[in-house]
């Protein structure tokens, strides 16, 4: 029962095809734009899990090298462990998916997305977003309103363009992708070239017109082909017992939330808990333990949320739009090139910058890039940060995309490779957080690179932005705490300069977050972002003139192609050499570009000396210091440049007549030679006499 539909984005069509392909999965899709495939698929247990307070959801994405018709690298020849990007691209479709499932719902579902071909032409992440909702649309898992997902760019000439294709992406000053359902829009990432706030919001209308026509062709292929949905068994409330409990926790709570501390308020949060406990379950039952655990976190939420709308107070006292106290030091890490802390509020980064040369680079390889990365910024959530105990493990996927998200927003302001060619690693490790410690990254982080003498273009801050709403009653909350993040109804983070926006990342729970209300977010988080930047360049207000004199300094140098394999040598043997006499870091490329890297400049211009010796042309009528390396009857080789030599003829020795070459010179000695031909096979005729006669009329001017 094969059905395909499609539409069309801006001339180019999207198709979604269902009813023939992985029948056993509860709900399947491939999704189509030009050759760019992907198989979708949304799989549910039969039962709920037991035990659990949260929705089991897990999205995984897989790109297949066959799809671009690749093996894959490494020396299995297998795809492993998902890539950054691939992780990146699951939290990017389990974002918006997971606020659309019901309150209650326990059962087990996984959506899996692999990317069966590609094209090198469209991306594959935001038609996997319109896929997974799709195969969950069509199938009989309980989620019921659909959604779908659109990048949105601009070209040169400012025109929006939906869905553009990587060379567009590449050209335009805004990468933007975008989930929303008919709607409203629910989830937001973006990249940008410091664009202003009204363009912004124009992109957002922009691509959400083009989501509502994906999310119909979804309702199409739904009555085409869709399941019945299952019916979810909701659980009897003991409306009798929510109601005793709510009456004796309010008072509490109400106190509780105007505890300004996050350490003071967990723990009079858990003492008032305890005494639910004990007023309410003595004898510890479980069933009664689950629903108290319930009526717990509603009132929490609705005390938080009441205090907020109603006497505009927020959790730690502060106004809608006040920032917390700013702290910020750099130089703190003596042998870092770079280093910063800053500390907002109770949210406190370490954040480093290295300095690296070519060789540094990542390599990177999926889909639609192959080649090698150089700036990169890695973001550590240590459990100290919040006072937890947990085993160290390899970064999970949200330190991944906190990371991300804090490069994308430094990433523009960072100087051209041609003036500045470093690598760039950046490490944020988080020593303290109740909220935003992403944000608290990209502000350390513009603060190290200016600490490690990196030329940025301008200093970039962030801020995460919060939205509480209940009917007409709204509060935007400037700087959110953890607490705010959970119980609130956004989480929008905007990073930026004073002149514009760089990266955006939001995500929305509350349905009906209007074009005027978001607009009004992005005002006060500009009013925010630039308060920020100030307190920041009390600390430090432009790039040290001077880098750390432990970072490399790195000096470019361009030679013919034709002359790489004379600097290299057979098997490298040649820059072996020069990099063991010197201890410099040589790196070279195919277009002739050389980096030397040494944080000794002496090492560095002996280096430099070296291949330019080794890539110098002959010329004639050139004097040259060389050294005799063969004595033969008929004159001597002498190597005026490392692998060039020519012959000094018996007679082009001295102006006096001679019998035997070692009557006047010997293999090692070094003298001054004069180039007086150089014949069609590129022999070089050189002549010691006429070197110094030019030497001894030179003396006498």
């Amino acid at each position: 029962m094969q059905k395909k539909v499609e539409t069309v984005l801006d001339g180019k069509t999207l198709s979604l095809e269902a009813g023939w392909l992985a029948k056993q999965a509860n709900g399947s899709v491939v999704v189509r734009q030009g050759d760019t495939m992907v198989l979708v698929t949304a799989t549910m247990a039969s039962s709920a899990r037991e035990g659990i307070d949260f929705f089991p959801l897990t999205v995984d994405y897989r790109e297949r090298t066959y799809a671009a018709g690749r093996f894959p690298g490494g020396f299995l020849k297998r795809e492993a462990r998902p890539s950054d990007p691939e992780t990146l691209i699951c939290r990017l479709i389990d974002r918006p998916i997971r606020p659309m499932f019901e309150d209650g719902f326990k059962n087990e579902t996984q959506i899996v997305c692999f990317v069966i071909s590609h094209d090198q032409e469209n991306p594959a992440d935001v038609t996997a977003i319109t896929g997974a909702s799709a195969a969950l649309t069509i199938s009989d898992i309980p989620f019921h309103t659909p959604l779908a997902g659109v990048r949105v760019g601009r070209d040169k000439e400012g025109k929006f363009l939906v869905n553009p294709n990587l060379e567009q992406i590449q050209e335009s000053d805004l990468n933007l992708v975008m989930a929303g359902t008919a709607d409203a829009i629910v989830m937001v990432e973006a990249g940008a070239q410091e664009l202003d706030e009204t363009t912004m919001i124009e992109a957002l209308a922009f691509g959400h017109e083009h989501i509502k026509a994906l999310v119909q062709m979804q309702v199409e292929l739904r009555d085409m082909i869709g399941k019945e949905k299952i019916k979810m068994e909701t659980p009897e409330v003991n409306a009798e017992l929510r109601d005793k409990v709510v009456a004796f926790l309010t008072p509490g709570m109400e106190k509780v939330m105007q505890i300004g501390g996050k350490q003071e308020r967990q723990d009079a949060t858990d003492q008032l808990k305890e005494s639910m406990k004990e007023q309410f379950n003595p004898e510890d039952d479980a069933d009664i333990a689950a629903d108290l655990k319930g009526f717990f976190k509603d009132v929490e939420k609705n005390v938080m949320r009441n205090q907020t709308l109603e006497k505009q107070v927020r959790v730690d006292g502060r106004k809608t739009d006040e920032i917390r106290p700013i702290t910020c030091q750099t130089g703190f890490v003596p042998r870092a090139h770079g280093s910063s802390i800053f500390t907002r509020g109770e949210t406190q980064a370490l954040v480093t910058t290295t300095l690296g040369t070519a060789s540094d680079e990542q390599r990177m390889e999926t889909l639609d890039f192959r080649g090698t990365k150089t700036f990169m910024l890695h973001y550590n959530f240590p459990a100290f940060c919040t006072g937890e105990v947990k085993f160290i493990s390899g970064p999970g996927r949200r330190e991944i995309g906190h990371g991300m998200l804090a490069e994308r927003g430094l990433a523009p302001m960072l100087p051209d490779r041609d003036t500045f060619p470093y690598t760039i690693r950046i490490v944020s490790d988080i020593l303290e957080s109740n909220g935003s410690s992403s944000m608290a990254s990209v502000c350390g982080g513009s603060l190290s690179l200016m600490d490690a003498g990196v030329p940025i273009k301008k200093p970039v801050a962030g801020i995460a932005m919060g939205l509480i709403k209940e009917d007409d009653k709204i509060a935007i909350l400037s700087d959110i705490t953890g607490t705010e993040d959970h119980l609130g109804d956004m989480d929008f983070k905007v990073v930026g300069t004073d002149a514009g926006i760089t990266a955006l990342q939001m995500d929305i729970k509350a349905s009906g977050l209007t074009k005027e209300l978001m607009a009004q977010a992005l005002e006060q988080a500009r009013a925010g972002r630039v308060f920020i930047l100030g307190e920041m360049t009390k600390a430090l207000d432009a790039p040290r003139p001077q880098m750390s004199k432990y970072a490399p300094r790195i000096t470019t140098m361009t030679v013919p192609v034709d002359k790489i394999r004379d600097v290299i040598g057979p098997g490298g043997k040649v820059i072996r050499d020069i990099i063991d006499k010197t201890g410099v870091s040589i790196d070279i490329v195919d277009s002739g570009l050389v980096t030397i890297a040494s944080a000794d400049e002496a090492a560095a211009q002996k280096a430099i000396g070296i291949i330019q010796n080794l890539v110098q042309d002959v010329e004639v009528g050139k004097i040259y210091m060389g050294k005799v390396k063969k004595i033969m009857d008929f004159g001597a080789f002498v190597e005026i440049f490392p692998g060039t030599d020519g012959l000094v003829h018996i007679s082009q020795i001295c102006d006096r007549r001679i019998k035997q070459v070692n009557d006047e010179i010997s293999e090692g000695d070094e003298i001054v030679v004069k180039v007086i031909d150089v014949d069609r096979n590129g022999k070089v005729k050189l002549s010691r006499k006429e070197a110094m006669r030019d030497e001894a009329a030179a003396a006498l001017r």
